[in-house]
């Protein structure tokens, strides 16, 4: 469809919806175009930034009649950050968003519809939830359009979040507030100490410097908090200060910790963990069950709602006395939690260090019917087709599960399947797949992230 539109025009539109990536959606002569940082009643001004065969991507300039869901955003932050989407509009509206995300997802991607989709289950916090967090260092810290105009506020040192769309900005963050106070006043005192130190930020471009990022974990169960300075190169001898004086101003400070990440991937993980301080775990709690979390595990992020997410699928998975299969296993959270009324739980898992922190786990909780597997999914998924399961539970990155996982799953025809998905739209295709077979009789969605554009949801599948 030819638009008319061109790269950098104005244009006046009213926002209808708003999309699964948080942008607003309006049409401009029956063109979609998508607007960043709109709501749905949103009259505005904006300029066209891309166009492409069947839509325009666009950036408002002036809001000329503000939707009537518009609320004020209680962090200092919003609209600079990249971390919230939604902290101008109520907690029930955007729960109402991300129940149609998705529905429409299951309707126009999977084209399928199932029996039930469930309203969404609310986070029980909705500030102050996540116990992880990864913090970013920059040489310059990039400005809002307030501080430009106050010209005592320069361009320095950073520890913060990136500016929405942008690798290489990094906005100062004072107080996020999807993190406790706990973490937050480290994050400070973290900035404040190390603005003093002559210890170089890793520069993207340049590809040389030291400090990456600070990744802060904290556990809901017991209150500690591990820190983890993610650098180049060892800084150990340069941190005694730093860990000393951390480690006394904050007594919940249980573990500190130097990730070395020599590779030019900008990700918070690395090839060697240094402990300077402690014992480098954390133990968390969901429900009945003692999860150990190492500098790198991962471990479901918003800790309270998790026990509600796998109550969900233990619940669709009803499991009595059966075999399961637990794909994309992890640190074997799921397959713990299940594992009280199978006969058996194989989960299989990728990274191998993952599998170790699911043995580890099991043994911790002294669950002795679980077997994880290190390995492609798709090769060690063959390996146990002579021991065919009576429910899988799958739990895909965002990027959903291969076409041949798909098939091995329709090969070994479980009664049962539970789908557990970050991603509605990925989801919504390989559901779309297993429907040749099964019907898809319950979804619930499950809100781990508030005011992101971000859904968990677990779908029950019973073969036909």
């Amino acid at each position: 469809m030819a638009s008319g539109l061109k790269r950098r025009q104005t244009i006046d539109v009213k926002i209808e919806t708003v999309a699964y990536s948080g942008k607003g959606v309006a049409h401009y002569n029956d063109f979609v175009i998508f607007v960043e940082r709109t709501l749905p009643g949103d009259v505005v001004n904006a300029r066209i930034q891309k166009v492409k065969r069947n839509y325009a991507e666009a950036i408002p300039l002036t809001i000329i009649e503000p939707s009537p869901l518009r609320e004020p955003a209680p962090c200092a932050h919003f609209g600079h950050c990249g971390g919230c989407k939604w902290q101008n509009v109520s907690y029930q509206t955007q729960l109402k968003f991300k129940k149609q995300h998705v529905e429409e997802s299951l309707k126009h991607i999977g084209n399928v519809s199932p029996e039930v989709i469930h309203d969404v289950l609310p986070s029980p916090k909705i500030f102050g939830y996540r116990n992880k967090m990864e913090f970013s260092f920059a040489e310059r810290g990039w400005l809002t359009p307030e501080e430009l105009g106050n010209p005592e506020i320069k361009k320095e040192f950073a520890l913060g979040l990136h500016v929405p769309g942008f690798f290489d900005r990094i906005i100062n963050i004072t107080n996020c507030m999807l993190q406790s106070d706990k973490l937050n006043d480290i994050l400070n005192f973290t900035r404040d100490y190390l603005k003093k130190l002559d210890i170089p930020i890793y520069h993207l471009r340049k590809k040389e410097g030291i400090l990456r990022f600070l990744v802060l974990r904290e556990s809901f169960a017991t209150g500690n908090v591990m820190v983890n300075l993610v650098t180049f190169s060892p800084v150990a001898d340069s941190l005694k200060g730093y860990v000393k004086e951390l480690i006394a101003q904050f007594p919940y400070v249980s573990a500190v910790v130097n990730t070395i990440n020599s590779r030019p991937a900008q990700i918070a993980t690395g090839e060697e963990t240094i402990t300077l301080y402690g014992t480098p775990v954390l133990y968390e709690q969901i429900g009945p069950y003692r999860f150990e979390i190492s500098p790198e595990s991962f471990f479901q992020t918003n800790s309270l709602q998790a026990e509600n997410l796998y109550n969900t699928v233990k619940r669709f998975a009803a499991i009595d006395d059966d075999v399961v299969w637990d794909l994309y296993s992890g640190t074997g959270s799921i397959a713990i939690y299940i594992a009280e009324k199978a006969k058996k739980v194989i989960g299989f898992e990728v990274v191998e260090n993952a599998v170790k922190d699911a043995y580890r786990n099991a043994q911790l909780n002294q669950i002795e019917n679980c077997e994880f597997v290190a390995g492609d999914v798709k090769q060690q998924l063959e390996r146990f087709a002579g021991e065919p399961p009576d429910v899988i539970i799958c739990d895909p990155p965002r990027a959903g599960m291969h076409k041949d996982v798909l098939q091995v799953i329709l090969n070994a025809a479980p009664r049962r399947i539970v789908y557990v998905s970050c991603n509605p739209t990925t989801m919504a295709r390989d559901l779309g797949e297993l429907s040749s077979r099964y019907t898809i009789t319950e979804v619930q969605p499950v809100d781990m992230f508030p005011h992101t554009y971000h859904i968990e949801t677990v779908a029950k599948l019973i073969r036909r």
